[in-house]
């Protein structure tokens, strides 16, 4: 039975459904597992017969080995069928794949599309599994207390995250953003938001300055002690949860034997993906996948001009202290990569160590990892840097060569992707994953392919009209008519503030 301990706590042994209700250890470290499951050749064999659910269900049995197969699948039908996730907003797929749809770009060259669920972006993979996850640990670990999901977010989490808890039974769920660090559409999203569980703030500052408020809230002892009173714990649905982490290893597996089945490649065969990232749990789900055995040669990771993990590949640096950038891709301007933690743990295996470097870097800003260690993960890892002016041209390029229409993350992961093999002189198979619709970021998409005005500026949500006219590209049903809705959450509050957020959240019945 596979137990989780954390990155700064080899002791601690929590099982599955323990780990996803505390979502992140007592003494700040992430929850990881104890082992890693091995699938091999005729594994991935009977996983090309299945449907995306009944591979994510699959998988996730083998971490979360509490929760027995037939619950784990009833989940994952509920999740990812055709009420939840809609290919008719795709630009046009290879494959009847409702959660995670390919489409072939040219040759060698594949875009998993991660964007057909209620939010519209790839969020939905991971936070339409997570309030199962935990409605069901509620059940099996006995607990008392009902949960109150604390989100920071850098556009869209938050979304994703209150979709998927709105009006769960037992669960409360508060999401922050930064106030000027999401597009319009993101925050329109997130502050119409229905359910009578739900609170949302902006924030004055960064995604960071949101993050590390939400950590300094989690390790506040009295204040653990002060909602306890009120029947309430505390628990994340960001990625630093590993049940949000573990659905995304999913799609990894999906992908590869999509491309099996549709003949791209032959059982076997290794592929290349392409990861935009921020936080760094996109691209860490595919390092499992290919710890288990999924025929992975190397994750791209790729970033814009927040390189801050681009360095760190090419230096074995992390090195936060530096500008900070407002880019058009939002959800990729993150300084602190939270889940590299757990890279640095299975590569160094030394609880106390990362102890170490995470203090450094609270301390510091910054922290270096020994050569040997890093000459390890360059084996696994490479990372670029691409920018907004250079992102605009791919998907112009994209669109008007191939009738394809990309968002500003996946454009960075594309000019990369071009940035590598320009570099290298092979166009290796690479899957490019596709994290959110074209129509949630309109302003800078509808500037690419006109070429001329600058929309960035104008409200993004009456810009969806306008990009629709002008490629007829399919508007994802979650955006329909979301110009109309109500806004019910305008606050804003500074990170000294968030406290007080929660505990209103937690007092209302």
């Amino acid at each position: 039975m596979i137990k989780y301990n954390s990155t700064r706590n080899n002791a601690l042994s929590l099982s599955g459904a323990e780990a996803i209700l505390q979502g992140l250890s007592t003494e700040g470290g992430l929850l990881v597992p104890d082992s890693i499951p091995l699938v091999g050749t005729d594994d991935i064999q009977n996983l090309l017969k299945m449907s995306y659910a009944e591979r994510s269900a699959y998988i996730c049995s083998l971490f979360l080995t509490d929760y027995s197969r037939e619950e784990l699948l009833a989940m994952t039908n509920a999740a990812y069928g055709a009420e939840k996730f809609d290919v008719n907003g795709s630009i046009g797929t290879a494959t009847e794949n409702f959660a995670a749809p390919l489409y072939k770009v040219k040759d060698n060259t594949y875009v998993c599309e991660l964007w057909h669920g209620p939010t519209a972006a790839f969020k939905d993979i991971a936070l339409q599994m997570l309030p199962r996850f935990m409605s069901a640990a509620l059940t099996k670990t006995g607990a008392k207390d009902d949960v109150l999901i604390l989100v920071a977010t850098s556009g869209d989490t938050g979304k994703a995250a209150l979709e998927g808890f709105c009006d769960v039974d037992r669960c409360k769920i508060q999401v922050f953003y930064p106030k000027d660090g999401v597009s319009d559409v993101q925050k329109l999203q997130m502050t119409s938001q229905a359910g009578q569980n739900v609170g949302v703030s902006a924030i004055l500052g960064n995604f960071d300055d949101a993050q590390t408020g939400v950590k300094n809230i989690f390790g506040d002892k009295g204040f653990a002690k002060e909602l306890s009173a009120r029947g309430t714990a505390l628990s994340s649905a960001n990625s630093i949860n590993w049940g949000r982490l573990l659905p995304q290893i999913v799609y990894y597996f999906s992908a590869y034997c999509d491309l099996v089945n549709d003949g791209e490649i032959a059982p076997g065969d290794k592929l290349d993906f392409c990861v935009p990232t921020g936080n760094f749990g996109n691209i860490l789900a595919g390092y499992y996948a290919r710890k288990m055995g999924l025929p992975v040669r190397r994750l791209i990771c790729a970033s814009n001009r927040n390189d801050v993990l681009t360095e760190f590949f090419a230096t074995g640096v992390y090195n936060r202290n530096r500008e900070f950038f407002t880019t058009e891709s939002p959800s990729m301007d993150i300084l602190v990569s939270s889940n590299l933690e757990r890279l640095l743990y299975h590569e160094i295996g030394d609880a106390q160590k990362i102890a170490e470097l995470m203090a450094q870097l609270s301390q510091d800003g910054k922290y270096t990892v020994p050569d040997g260690v890093m000459d390890s993960v360059r084996g696994i890892f490479t990372g670029g840097t691409y920018s907004d002016e250079s992102g605009r041209e791919v998907i112009a390029d994209l669109w008007y060569s191939d009738g394809y229409l990309i968002d500003t993350h996946t454009a960075v992961a594309y000019g990369v992707l071009e940035q590598k093999r320009e570099a290298e002189g092979e166009a290796f198979p690479t899957v490019v994953l596709s994290t959110a619709s074209p129509y949630k970021f309109c302003g800078a998409v509808l500037s690419a392919v006109t070429g001329g005005t600058d929309f960035t500026e104008t409200d993004g949500v009456e810009l969806i009209d306008a990009l629709y006219g002008k490629t007829r590209a399919p508007v994802p049903r979650p955006l329909a008519g979301l110009a109309e809705r109500e806004v019910r959450f305008p606050g804003v509050v500074t990170a000294a503030e968030m406290k007080d957020e929660v505990r209103r959240l937690a007092e209302r019945v």
